[in-house]
């Protein structure tokens, strides 16, 4: 009589990670291989079916699912201690890690080169350590901490209208990208193919920027927008009149936008009073432009259009942006906002303090 199958049962989060496991590309072969033997006994299929399937031997089959049944994702973990210990000295391995703090005279971080040559190892045992702890000095992160004595004023100001979004109103985030380059390149690319990426020529010729205002409607995803050739005043208040002809005159316009100098312009303000029924302003903090969300579309604007393509003119460049409009507004596409205020906050804190500690030489 044949051996029962044993049943795997998966929770919708094992289920996913499992498969996150299984087709990301940063997963190791080891840990693809485990989840791969765990998603496929979860379907009922039997162990020989799944080894000859991955090509692994039964008991590795056996063994992963048994250890996944007692202990779920934690059990497809390598226990502490197992494997082959590490061959480099414990204080090579310690001034490694210590000495990342100080780069070197005249350079602004450590190559595996430069450290191994430092310490007096060679760069493979440099880099394996890196590794293993997750450094990565040829890398950096931009950050910027808004210092405006009214940031958390502001800050749930703008957070509030985009987790409770008012009744009979539209939130529109505005901004303005500027420079949008008109950049042609100076020879025809190759496209994608089989066996070869697509290219383009380092160089080209400059045929002139402008400007594009944009209002991203929070709720439904459509975009109000224009080209100008400049972004002074001038052209934002003709923006603002844009978007006051563009949009139901029965519904109020709380308008997300920065500090600008040109949002807060006399003739621009007086405006605005007059319109004070109708429109109603948020400015983000200063220096925190991640919280208006037409950033978000403005990088795949950049992304999509401007970046890779090639025009003969600034009008060539504008015709591909209001197409590209166009094409989106008739499928809109959707920015949530889903992080905690309160988690925001507590992590811009903590960003302070190490701030504060690092200026004080701790």
């Amino acid at each position: 009589m044949a051996r029962p199958i044993e049943h795997i049962e998966l929770s919708p989060d094992e289920k996913a990670e499992l498969e996150r496991r299984v087709n990301a590309v940063t997963t190791s072969k080891r840990d693809h291989l485990r989840a791969a033997i765990v998603l496929l006994r979860a379907e009922g299929r039997k162990e020989k079916v799944v080894a000859r399937r991955l090509r692994v031997s039964m008991a590795c089959v056996s063994k992963w699912s048994k250890r996944f049944g007692e202990a779920g994702l934690e059990g497809l973990v390598d226990q502490p201690g197992r494997g082959r210990k590490s061959w480099l000295p414990v204080d090579k391995v310690a001034a490694v890690i210590n000495r990342l703090k100080e780069p070197p005279p005249g350079r602004t971080h450590w190559s595996t080169r430069t450290m191994a040559k430092a310490v007096g190892l060679s760069p493979y045992s440099v880099h394996q350590i890196w590794a293993r702890n997750d450094i990565k000095p040829h890398l950096t992160r931009t950050f910027k901490l808004s210092h405006d004595p009214h940031f958390e004023e502001k800050f749930w100001d703008v957070i509030g209208l985009y987790l409770n979004p008012p009744d009979k109103a539209l939130v529109l985030c505005c901004d303005e990208k500027s420079q949008c380059q008109a950049l042609e390149r100076t020879q025809p690319g190759l496209p994608l193919g089989q066996g070869h990426i697509r290219t383009r020529t380092h160089d080209y010729y400059r045929h002139g920027t402008l400007t594009l205002f944009a209002a991203l409607n929070y709720l439904e995803g459509k975009v109000v927008a224009r080209t100008e050739v400049q972004h002074t005043h001038v052209e934002w208040l003709r923006f603002l009149k844009q978007i006051d002809r563009e949009t139901p005159g029965d519904l109020t316009i709380h308008l997300i936008m920065d500090n600008y100098c040109t949002h807060k312009e006399a003739g621009v303000k007086a405006w605005l009073e007059r319109k004070r029924g109708r429109f109603q302003v948020h400015f983000t903090p200063t220096g925190s432009s991640w919280m208006n969300l037409v950033e978000r579309f403005f990088r795949d604007i950049t992304e999509d259009v401007i970046r890779e393509g090639s025009f003969e003119s600034v009008r060539e460049l504008s015709e591909a942006i209001i197409t590209y409009l166009a094409d989106r507004n008739e499928q809109p596409k959707l920015y949530r906002w889903k992080a905690k205020g309160e988690e925001i906050l507590a992590k811009i804190q903590r960003a302070r303090e190490a701030q504060a500690k690092v200026a004080a030489g701790g």
